[in-house]
């Protein structure tokens, strides 16, 4: 979608001029763990000004001024080698957060290249007492049904991550497995020799819903459970739909960058009210947004699955370029394909080439 942010005039390294996209909010990145393997690529680029995006679908390059951009969302399952830039971007003064996916699947192997649960989990910690618990927010994505990991295996999964981790978050997002809509998925389960991948029944998301919010409750971790891109309604366990690029949370925490309010349709220096959707600890249902609401019908990411309820940003990633091998992958056409293909790479003004 690339009309839907302003184009300018840029100046690439060999002297070219071309046209380019100036997103105010950057996804990097649902395609490709960005801070985990491309975190210095990320910082060089953010410097140049620009990167050099391929579509997925055409393979048609274009490119992306970072001119305009005042905030960034980064996704990733081990975050550890961007928190060294961590003091260069807040000198640059753009706002972010992490989506941080922590799950243990490290017993069945569907995980094989990411750090250790213990690394994975001091990683989080880290950055929450150096960010806040807001700006961290924790994933179990997806939840996968095998013959290896029934839901009451999932279950507990959840339950001893979730016992490490809620003190150092305020919400947690999970998703089950999309198989059938992935036809890419399928057949890395399939290759891979996964006995038993299959689908969550409507029953079952219902019933893992209701023990998860029970979990919530009886340890007293406090977090908001959200799905993602689920069309399911699970608000009778008090579990809502999530905005993964979430305008309350830039409100929230970086309600100062007057250019990013702009974009989201708050005004500066506007008064506060609370409303429905607590995150941050304000209270049952209370988050700060002004009293006039964000214009979030406009900010929505149409580009995305029905059900995802992100608010619009341009990602930089590019699909088959993420060596984190996971089996269930829908971004990349095969786990070692990505693998050879990311440890090859010379990147430039693109992630691989």
């Amino acid at each position: 979608m690339a009309g839907m942010w302003e184009r300018v005039k840029m100046v690439r390294e060999n002297g070219e001029v071309v046209e380019a996209q100036a997103p105010v909010v950057v996804s990097a990145s649902r395609a490709t763990d960005i801070p985990a393997f491309y975190a210095d690529w990320f910082m060089g680029r953010l410097r140049k000004g620009y990167v050099r995006w391929r579509n997925p679908f055409s393979g048609v390059p274009s490119y992306v001024s970072f001119a305009k951009m005042r905030f960034v969302v980064f996704w990733s399952k081990n975050p550890a080698p961007m928190v060294r830039h961590l003091e260069e971007l807040d000198q640059l003064g753009l706002g972010y957060y992490f989506q941080y996916t922590l799950n243990d699947y490290v017993a069945e192997g569907f995980e094989p290249n990411v750090p250790a649960v213990e690394v994975r989990v001091e990683t989080f910690r880290r950055l929450s007492e150096r960010l806040g618990k807001e700006r961290v927010v924790w994933r179990f994505d997806p939840l996968l049904i095998t013959e290896r990991t029934p839901p009451e295996a999932l279950l507990k999964k959840v339950e001893a991550l979730g016992e490490r981790l809620a003190p150092f978050t305020k919400r947690l997002i999970f998703s089950f497995a999309d198989i059938e809509a992935y036809g890419r998925v399928a057949k890395n389960l399939e290759r891979a020799g996964i006995a038993g991948a299959r689908e969550f029944t409507a029953g079952e998301k219902r019933a893992m819903a209701e023990a998860l919010a029970g979990l919530n409750r009886s340890h007293g971790w406090g977090l908001e459970l959200q799905t993602c891109s689920e069309d399911i309604d699970l608000e009778a366990y008090g579990i809502g739909h999530s905005r993964c690029v979430d305008d309350r949370i830039m409100i929230a925490t970086h309600r100062q960058d007057e250019a990013l309010m702009r974009f989201l349709g708050v005004t500066p220096g506007r008064e506060v009210s609370m409303v429905q959707g607590d995150l941050f600890g304000f209270g049952q249902g209370g988050l700060p947004v002004e009293k006039e609401a964000p214009n979030y019908r406009k900010v929505k990411d149409g580009g995305q699955r029905k059900a995802c309820g992100c608010i619009r940003s341009k990602d930089i990633g590019e699909y088959n370029t993420c060596p984190h091998r996971c089996l269930y992958c829908y971004a990349n056409a095969s786990p070692d394909f990505a693998y050879g293909r990311a440890q090859n790479a010379t990147c430039g003004e693109s992630i691989c080439g």
